[in-house]
């Protein structure tokens, strides 16, 4: 009985947390970071201003979290999706095209990214770890020798991890500065690059 109720106010917890990173996702979107408020943020979520510094002390705080909840969702989304390489291309335009409907957020994160590289910026940490774990992910998708017999000859799981994060966040940032261009095309021509062709042409 106790533990039951210890979970209550948890899950209480835990899910108006998730509804404020919801209505930060969707403020920062359409009024970028800078000009999004907190009391904004509060109003689209259903709580008061100090309701919300309960949970997060800051912006800052708020906008790692809403990247975090991204990321968590889109890398269950890929291992839910992307079972042999020739669907990771697919994939890949798909989520470009997602990302490509909220444009302030992926400006937002390019932006953000680069002010992070200092070791003394708040989401320093952040990014480190995303990235970290990122190639840690893609390369525990190649186990063993007939998994990595996939991979273009030559080519490491863990220099195509490096390659795959250096690609598709190149491709954003020049769609950021040109909207015109066209990145889908070139991601899954990417990935086709990584991968043996007889490999992604076989659909068993």
């Amino acid at each position: 009985m106790d533990q039951a109720k210890s979970r209550g106010p948890y899950a209480k917890t835990a899910a108006r947390r998730a509804e404020i990173v919801r209505a930060a996702r969707d403020s920062f979107a359409e009024h970028g970071y800078a000009k999004a408020s907190l009391r904004d943020i509060a109003e689209r979520a259903g709580i008061t201003h100090a309701g919300l510094l309960h949970h997060f002390h800051n912006k800052d705080e708020l906008l790692a979290e809403v990247l975090a909840d991204r990321d968590a969702e889109e890398w269950q989304q890929g291992l839910d999706t992307v079972e042999r390489p020739d669907q990771l291309g697919p994939y890949l335009a798909g989520l470009v095209r997602h990302h490509q409907k909220a444009p302030e957020l992926m400006r937002l994160w390019i932006e953000l990214a680069a002010a992070a590289s200092r070791p003394d910026h708040p989401a320093h940490g952040y990014f480190a770890e995303r990235y970290d774990r990122s190639r840690a992910q893609f390369v525990d998708g190649f186990p063993d020798e007939a998994a990595r017999s996939r991979l273009r000859e030559g080519l490491s799981p863990e220099s195509a991890a490096v390659l795959f994060q250096a690609v598709l966040n190149g491709l954003q940032l020049q769609w950021v500065l040109d909207q015109d261009l066209d990145i889908v095309g070139p991601v899954t021509d990417f990935a086709r690059l990584l991968f043996d062709q007889d490999d992604t042409s076989d659909a068993g």
